[in-house]
């Protein structure tokens, strides 16, 4: 008998309902066509923070995507990365909306993220902001998310959405849009304002309680929580030079004539890029300069300098850099790797996951490393250590003797850390934070994440150097992030001076190279949905060949072919 016969196949018309999987097996039904969010309300207690979006057969949704089919679904929370951008996106639009009811008069530019959580924002074309202004707009928010207002969607085509933005003067949307390879864009609106952003949004205002806003520096903070505990607001903390740096770059652009994407994109297909790589790169070299003639002007007591940032900053080429400019005002700094100083592995920490714990400070023998330089800067001869990661020991390494006056130069992710160098006098030491801090964003209301900045370079740098796939970089990439977030930084408004390592082009390069890449990565895993968001990021640039990158540039770390791979300081043994 055939087993077909077992059983009676016939067409039917579709069940009314439809059922979906949970990741710990639990089966919900309810109506076809209804949104994912109201099938997740069984779960509202249940999860460790709120629901804003869900993965369903392994696509990021918005919580207001209808359930055609039977579906494998993953809830997706505060918690974790994909949902607070879900909801930073959403908070934003909130801000927006409630400023241009109050304010309709002024542009709000949504400029940078700040380490303790939050965006810095500026107001254009009006005075700063008094404290009952800001009150104002808080409590207008307040009411927004009280009166749970549904964001809604729809697709336009584009010179829809371009008419409505020439209408209510947002140039600067206008421009980016005139680039843009596709014929449509999805708009969300809230009241009667209406935007597009860079990915998802919850379904309305009632999701986005926890928020405050601060004036900061002519500006003001938007402080929201971080998904470490994604439902409380730690407290703001200053970070006067990190917003000094921002402002820094801020003129390098207006210098450059280049605000936003759109104007960038301009550029390129007007075939005047060659001059803006130029001068981005002179502005480069110029505040490596600054900070040489700094550091030489303090030679008389400065022994130590000491470089920190997050991965991918391009502190590499920067050191080399600021070497060559130290030659250049007779000094001669001696390179000491931080990497020798490593602990025995058997004395390595562990994280919470129980493997070991390379970025931690305990992972560093910060005694001896604090001994060892200390002698050198007293001109005694040292006998340095060298780590062997193959028998995670130290061995014995060089014999140093440095000149009267020579400077030491040490690179490590630890190097603003007060700790690092308990004994050794401030005074004697010049710190330096090296971070890729992009303020070229998309328009006022988009910003462009640093974060993702760095990550393009680093899959860029790792296929190129150590073969690994797009996939293999941005599965170690939320480990890295938890690096720095303990132990840079923290750190980073102990610099003397902050080096801001942005180029405003380099994502049109960058993205020749990791489009493929990230293409490459397959459908199903979980990094197919950030490689998917990364680019759809990048589809908003025009590219820009490699070949008129200068061979000394930071860039040239990433994509390859910099004259200073092999650049290395006079070693006095």
């Amino acid at each position: 008998m055939n087993k077909n016969e077992l059983f009676d196949f016939d067409f039917v018309a579709p069940s009314p309902k439809v059922q979906i999987i949970l990741p710990d097996g639990q089966v919900i039904e309810g109506p076809r066509r209804a949104p994912i969010g109201q099938f997740l309300k069984l779960l509202k207690d249940s999860t460790p923070a709120p629901i804003v979006g869900a993965v369903i057969n392994s696509e990021l949704r918005e919580l207001t995507y209808p359930v055609e089919i039977e579906a494998r679904v993953r809830p997706v929370t505060m918690g974790e990365a994909d949902g607070m951008l879900i909801y930073r996106r959403s908070l934003t639009f909130l801000l927006d909306t409630a400023f241009e009811e109050l304010f309709p008069e002024y542009t709000l530019s949504i400029d940078h993220s700040v380490a303790s959580g939050g965006y810095y924002c500026e107001i254009l074309g009006g005075d700063v902001l008094s404290r009952e202004d800001l009150q104002r707009l808080e409590d207008s928010m307040n009411n927004l998310v009280e009166r749970d207002l549904p964001f809604t969607k729809r697709e336009v085509p584009i010179q829809e959405a371009m008419a409505y933005f020439d209408a209510k003067n947002y140039k600067e949307k206008v421009r980016l849009l005139s680039h843009r390879s596709k014929d449509y864009l999805v708009l969300y609106r809230l009241l009667d304002h209406q935007d597009y952003h860079h990915g998802y949004m919850v379904p309305s205002t009632g999701y986005l309680r926890w928020f405050k806003l601060y004036p900061t520096n002519g500006g003001f903070t938007l402080h929201f929580p971080r998904k470490g505990e994604p439902t409380d607001l730690k407290p703001l903390t200053d970070y006067p030079k990190l917003l000094s740096a921002f402002r820094q770059y801020g003129k390098w652009l207006d210098r450059l004539g280049i605000g936003n994407v759109g104007a960038l994109n301009d550029r390129i297909k007007d075939g005047k890029i060659h001059e803006l790589i130029l001068t981005s790169e002179a502005l480069h070299e110029q505040h490596v300069a600054e900070i040489a003639g700094q550091i030489a002007a303090q030679s008389d007591q400065v022994r130590i300098i000491l470089i920190a940032g997050p991965s991918s900053s391009g502190k590499t080429t920067f050191s080399k850099r600021l070497s060559i400019q130290l030659l250049s005002h007779g000094l001669s700094p001696f390179p000491v790797e931080m990497d020798n100083f490593f602990v025995s592995r058997d004395h390595t920490p562990r994280d919470e996951n129980g493997k070991f714990d390379f970025e931690s400070l305990g992972a560093l023998d910060t005694r001896q490393l604090d001994e060892k330089l200390t002698q050198l800067i007293s001109g005694r001869q040292v006998h340095m250590p060298r780590y062997n990661f193959k028998t995670g020991q130290q061995e014995s390494g060089d014999v140093v003797h440095l000149f009267p006056g020579q400077l030491i130069i040490l690179e490590g992710i630890h190097g603003l850390n007060p700790q690092l160098l308990p004994t050794i006098p401030i005074e004697q030491t010049f710190r330096i934070y090296v971070s890729a801090l992009t303020q070229l964003n998309l328009d006022y209301h988009n910003r462009i994440s640093t974060t993702d900045t760095r990550l393009i370079r680093r899959i860029v740098r790792d296929a190129r150097e150590r073969g690994y796939t797009a996939r293999d970089t941005i599965s170690r990439w939320e480990s890295v992030r938890r690096g720095e977030k303990a132990n840079i930084f923290p750190y980073q408004e102990n610099a003397a001076v902050m080096f801001n390592s942005a180029l405003a082009y380099e994502l049109s390069v960058l993205k020749v190279f990791a489009e493929p890449l990230l293409r490459q990565v397959p459908f199903g895993t979980a990094e197919y949905i950030e490689a998917k968001r990364l680019l759809a990021f990048l589809e908003w640039f025009l590219p820009v060949e490699s070949d008129l990158i200068p061979d000394n540039s930071i860039l040239r770390e990433f994509i390859g072919g910099s004259i200073l791979k092999e650049f290395k300081l006079w070693r006095n043994e």
